[in-house]
């Protein structure tokens, strides 16, 4: 073994489990890549222990010379900090290994209360700088509407109509502070909401803490108990921000965290798939289906076709705790390793409450189809690495078992109905 591969196994094995970003090093100490991780320790290991094909980002891997890491508390902050180094530094096969489409931004508008909006790289040519108050990223892989949520809910960015006549959506929700309702001026606006976000982007979320412990201690001196709180819970989810679902599936694409089938472990461990649907017309003929699916490919001596007994009126969500309940009674129809649920979280939601009320311990996804199934939303039943890593490395099987399970409850429904 040579000096240069003594050194990377060293680092390999003191890898750490934890978010952040890495940066491999060539000769001269150049800086080669810089990456973000949801867990260092598995995603640059990955880089040595795969077949490596001819492609830019892995012909680079002959080249590394070192290897160092930045851990962070949050993919989140990882993402920040990549972008940073990207900019700072522009690294070789950062370039290579990536197209436009992977290639996302953040950006405040000039509006008297800025919004928060996204674009990709080919649109930075024709958006209206003038227009532009400041401008983040770029962001390799990054789930901008996701993003875009967990911001809101840290830092409160308003995209509504101000004075307007009546409350947005996420004013309801406590996660707009007054802008539709006149209740926050816009210099209030840009010292609680743009100031801390713009900071946050920039990677000073430190500084943004220390800022909201000192502006809520001022709030409680001053007996506005509602601004402290407020400021109590922002800070709550700085500290705890969940962001697993911020990297897109291109993240794993693209950049080598696992093999395409998500490594032969976790194919293993979720090769046998039950997906469920329910059809009704209205609140009458109301049926379910359960497909299954064997190593990808379905297995029709596994489908199940349901009958709703007990549920009045029309509620997809109690059907479906009606057929998962029912399905649970059959042992000898095998133990599933994943359910793949046609429908979005209050779906998910009831299929775990009732896989918790009967003590078993499985995985669930839901796809959200929306209107005339153009949308494909991926709810997650649990946010463990691994299991997001294989799901977003595998949306194409499970959006083919959900459609079986579509078309099967359909045909069922149809031939009830004798149409």
């Amino acid at each position: 073994m040579s000096r240069v591969e003594s050194k990377i196994s060293l680092k390999l094995a003191n890898l750490p489990d934890n978010p952040g970003v890495y940066l491999f090093y060539g000769a001269n100490n150049a800086l080669l890549y810089v990456g973000k991780a949801t867990s260092l320790k598995q995603r640059v290991k990955s880089y040595w222990q795969k077949q490596r094909n001819p492609r830019p980002i892995e012909e680079m891997i002959y080249q590394v010379e070192d290897i160092a890491w930045v851990e962070t508390e949050s993919v989140l902050e990882a993402i920040i900090l990549e972008a940073d180094y990207i900019k700072k530094f522009n690294p070789k096969y950062n370039v290579l290994g990536k197209d436009d489409k992977s290639w996302n931004y953040l950006y405040l508008t000039k509006d008297r209360f800025p919004k928060l909006q996204s674009l990709r790289q080919h649109e930075l040519s024709k958006i209206d700088k003038g227009k532009i108050k400041a401008i983040f990223g770029p962001y390799p892989g990054l789930n901008t509407k996701e993003a875009m949520t967990v911001l809101r809910k840290m830092f409160f960015w308003s995209d509504c109509e101000p004075n307007s006549d009546k409350p947005c959506f996420y004013y309801q929700l406590d996660q707009c502070l007054g802008v539709c309702t006149g209740e926050i001026s816009a210099e209030e606006y840009e010292s609680r909401v743009i100031k801390p976000l713009t900071l946050f982007l920039l990677g000073q979320k430190k500084q943004v803490m220390r800022d909201f412990e000192k502006k809520m201690k001022q709030a409680s001196e001053k007996e506005n108990f509602e601004q402290a709180t407020l400021l109590r819970n922002q800070l709550y989810q700085l500290k705890k921000i969940q962001d697993i679902t911020l990297i897109n599936r291109s993240f794993f694409e693209d950049e080598l965290f696992l093999e395409k089938d998500a490594g032969k472990k976790l194919k293993e461990k979720y090769s046998r798939i039950e997906g469920y649907d329910i059809s009704n017309l209205g609140s009458s003929d109301k049926v379910g289906s359960l497909v299954l699916f064997q190593n990808g490919i379905p297995k029709k001596s596994g489908y199940k076709k349901f009958n709703i007994k007990g549920v009045v009126g029309q509620s997809d969500v109690d059907c479906l705790k009606e057929i998962i309940s029912r399905r649970f009674t059959h042992s000898e129809w095998g133990r599933p390793d994943l359910l793949l649920i046609d429908g979005g979280r209050g779906q998910v939601n009831a299929v775990k409450t009732i896989l918790e009320e009967k003590n078993i311990s499985l995985p669930v996804v839901g796809i959200a189809k929306g209107p005339a199934r153009k949308k494909n939303e991926f709810i997650l039943g649990e946010k463990n690495p691994e299991f997001v890593a294989w799901v977003f490395g595998h949306q194409e099987l499970l959006i083919r078992v959900r459609d079986e399970a579509h078309r099967f409850a359909i045909k069922f429904n149809r031939s009830k109905r004798k149409i």
